[in-house]
């Protein structure tokens, strides 16, 4: 039994750990911290989480007792999460769920996020938690970036009032802070300098991401490559040709649905991936990552079923 912590367990994120790792079959949470709720209950803090009667009770990061723990979950702000990380004992396992060790380049991370890296020696150790795509390097790693939607995603929650009847774009125009990751990656992947166009558009939800992509090629050779290339992935699901995915059917859940038809125009093709922002855009990734480098079985407390409607 692998002993966790969670900084940040007081946040969205956080919570979402906590409701995932209670059920795992070889982890134990044995520290919480939330530096603005220290003293109280998880329960109290969220209620949803009630019956769970083992739960330690929330503390500041700084009053953590690191003796066996084996692996931290930091669900700190960007920013905040360099500074606490750079304190932590140096042998500690770290699934670091906010931004600041997901850009490898300083001056990258300065551009997007508008401060100086604080932890650059972090930074290069850091492996981009994207697992599907960095399983290998996950599983040896001793410190893992999560994936982007992912200390973000409380704050969109908290939108909702505002966004309640309505939708709107932002980060339009190449302003997003996630453009980073993407051109990083498929730069990478490309071996070429790439710029990906994103315009993403906040809707009156509290979980769910659906992604439209615009691609030039056959949609039989399209499908015959997602197809090959996820067929031995437990989480990434390719739909039948036609059938478009909807947030409803990964909500709560570690899976992405993938789903692609042909376009009237000739040549191209549209793919729609949705996810769940929380968990496999977040909370899910994290601990998915984590059952990697603790040599535990990837899919552990992860083979929830969506929760629907």
């Amino acid at each position: 039994m692998k002993n966790i912590a969670i900084l940040g367990a007081s946040g969205y994120t956080g919570a979402e750990l906590v409701r995932l790792i209670a059920t795992h079959p070889g982890m134990r949470i044995a520290a919480l911290s939330g530096n603005s709720k220290a003293g109280q209950s998880m329960a109290s803090v969220f209620p949803h989480l009630r019956h769970l009667k083992d739960l330690p009770d929330l503390v500041t990061w700084q009053d953590v007792d690191w003796t066996g723990i084996d692996l931290c979950f930091c669900a700190l702000p960007h920013k905040t999460s360099q500074e606490v990380i750079a304190a932590l004992p140096a042998t500690l396992k770290i699934v670091d769920l906010s931004a600041d060790f997901r850009l490898r380049d300083p001056e990258s991370y300065a551009k997007w996020y508008g401060n100086a890296h604080t932890a650059t020696d972090l930074q290069k150790e850091a492996v981009y938690g994207l697992t599907e795509f960095y399983r290998s390097k996950i599983a040896a790693a001793r410190l893992v970036a999560g994936t982007g939607c992912n200390a973000a995603t409380g704050q969109f929650i908290l939108l909702h009032a505002e966004l309640s009847e309505g939708t709107n774009a932002y980060g339009v125009g190449g302003t997003h802070r996630h453009l980073g990751e993407f051109d990083q990656e498929f730069s990478a992947i490309a071996g070429r300098d790439v710029r990906v166009q994103f315009t993403p558009h906040l809707l009156p939800m509290n979980r769910g991401i659906l992604a439209t992509a615009y691609v030039r090629g056959d949609v039989q050779t399209i499908e015959k490559a997602l197809t090959e290339a996820y067929a031995s992935e437990p989480f990434i699901v390719v739909l039948p040709r036609g059938e478009l995915p909807s947030t409803h059917h990964v909500r709560g859940s570690n899976f992405v649905h993938i789903g692609l038809t042909a376009d009237r125009i000739s040549g191209r093709v549209i793919v729609v991936a949705a996810l769940d922002n929380l968990t496999k855009g977040s909370s899910g990734q994290a601990l998915q990552n984590a059952n990697l480098m603790l040599g535990l079985d990837e899919e552990a407390g992860l083979m929830l079923a969506p929760v629907f409607p």
